[in-house]
């Protein structure tokens, strides 16, 4: 079987545009820039810890330690530094969406009115003040926004649509697709050189 993946050039272009758009305002520095630095300040025991901690966040420092292979202090210093620097950004507590009643996950292609940056912006600002709104990225191609949303059921997710997805400003279309069965899902990154499992 052959696989063809047929990617717009004004889609690569919009991407990478917004990308360093959001270093630049961020950072204060190219994204061309923040990427050398990262790649240089991460070193192979850097990303093993980080895969550890991706997996299990409650391992005590000395058990993170014995599996990295470091005596606890400089393990503690390279955590701490980790944190500091952003590449830790926070500790949470993963929940069985079933087990508290959250049985409906839908993904919702939103597209705006006009593709400005007020509107952009308009619409980015609203989505965070959904907690139904698990994700929302950005998109090339022919929506502009992608949402992961999780609700109880059909009601709130009718409720979510049609009296807040659809009275956000500037909504044009919005088309939604129904997952029937989550085949896998990770918050663990792939960091070269770690096996996460």
């Amino acid at each position: 079987m052959r696989l063809t993946i047929s990617i717009r050039a004004q889609d690569i272009l919009l991407l990478l545009s917004v990308n360093k758009q959001f270093y630049s305002r961020k950072f204060g520095f190219s994204y061309k820039d923040q990427m050398k630095h990262l790649r240089k300040s991460l070193d192979p025991k850097d990303l093993q810890i980080l895969g550890e901690i991706q997996q299990n966040a409650k391992l005590t420092n000395a058990e993170l330690a014995s599996r990295v292979s470091l005596s606890p202090s400089p393990c503690w210093e390279r955590v701490r530094a980790l944190e500091d620097r952003g590449v830790v950004t926070r500790y949470v507590a993963l929940l069985d969406a079933s087990k508290v009643g959250m049985n409906v996950t839908v993904f919702i292609q939103v597209s705006l009115e006009k593709q400005i940056e007020s509107a952009l912006e308009n619409f980015e600002a609203a989505m965070r003040q959904y907690s139904e709104v698990m994700e929302c990225y950005l998109m090339t191609g022919d929506s502009d926004y992608l949402i992961r949303v999780v609700v109880e059921d059909m009601r709130a997710l009718e409720q979510f649509i049609v009296h807040g997805l659809s009275k956000i400003h500037g909504v044009a279309n919005i088309r939604s697709s129904f997952a029937l069965k989550q085949v896998k899902y990770s918050t663990a990154l792939p960091l070269r050189g770690h096996n996460n499992k």
